[in-house]
């Protein structure tokens, strides 16, 4: 009960439904409630948060599903006080909504630069202003962003999504220096190639999968629980000295 009574909202939760393919914050959750915490699922995705939620209600943990648009300002406001409102305080905020789509920059539309930017640099940057009072009422919190590896390095063909998951990177950082004092920890996790819901098309194809996977010296994907544990980890008070850190979950991808 690493989580035991500590409350966690974490976005882009939805991709949670037992029997199928998990997203990373679905993975999460289900990691989250095993642990003890009462389990926020933010995100757009109706149908299938309801559905993840409920599974997680029946398994003897708490759990709820609130709409929210990461990159809308009133809804995190909503979501937040909707949260507190329910359960008292918010301890944990895991800012992993995200979206991908390979471009090349001068084919780029200024539409696709910002709805990537939106969602992975404003919508963290959203969901932590509003958090941060809260956590500062209950002594403080931890928040774990969602970045990349390819926030890290650059990837080829993808630009966009590499300028914004750098950016909350850089982003976990300053928030870290600036409220140690307040006992919020602020760290960033970074994943290589995963299996989600996202990748489950691309990754179908060997001439897609089979390239990337050279160049990982475990030869494989990482499994959505995999990213989840490393999530759950800073989460959680074992990392109660780690703030402003970065954790690579990559299979060994960016040891080469």
């Amino acid at each position: 009960m690493r989580l035991d009574g500590k409350v966690a909202i974490i976005t882009g939760a939805a991709s949670g439904v037992k029997g199928e393919v998990m997203g990373y914050g679905g993975a999460t959750a289900w990691l989250f409630a095993r642990e003890g915490a009462k389990i926020v699922i933010a995100d757009l995705k109706e149908e299938q948060a309801e559905k993840t939620a409920s599974q997680i209600r029946e398994s003897g943990a708490e759990a709820i599903f609130l709409k929210l648009d990461v990159t809308n300002e009133e809804n995190w406001k909503s979501v937040i006080n909707t949260t507190v409102s329910k359960y008292g305080k918010l301890d944990i905020l895991v800012n992993n909504a995200g979206i991908s789509g390979p471009s090349i920059i001068e084919d780029t539309p200024v539409d696709l630069w910002d709805l990537q930017h939106d969602v992975m640099a404003k919508g963290p940057f959203l969901g932590i202003k509003h958090a941060i009072p809260e956590m500062k009422k209950s002594g403080g919190g931890s928040v774990v962003n969602v970045s990349s590896i390819f926030g890290m390095v650059g990837s080829l063909g993808d630009g966009v999504y590499s300028s914004a998951k750098g950016a909350v990177r850089a982003f976990t950082k300053a928030m870290a220096a600036q409220y140690a004092e307040e006992n919020i920890r602020f760290n960033s996790v970074h994943p290589g190639w995963g299996l989600t819901p996202l990748t489950v098309e691309p990754f179908s194809d060997p001439a897609v999968l089979e390239p990337k996977l050279a160049t990982v010296p475990m030869r494989r994907l990482a499994k959505p629980e995999e990213i989840g544990h490393g999530i759950l980890f800073l989460a959680s008070e074992e990392a109660s000295f780690i703030t402003g850190a970065e954790l690579v979950i990559d299979g060994g991808r960016m040891a080469w």
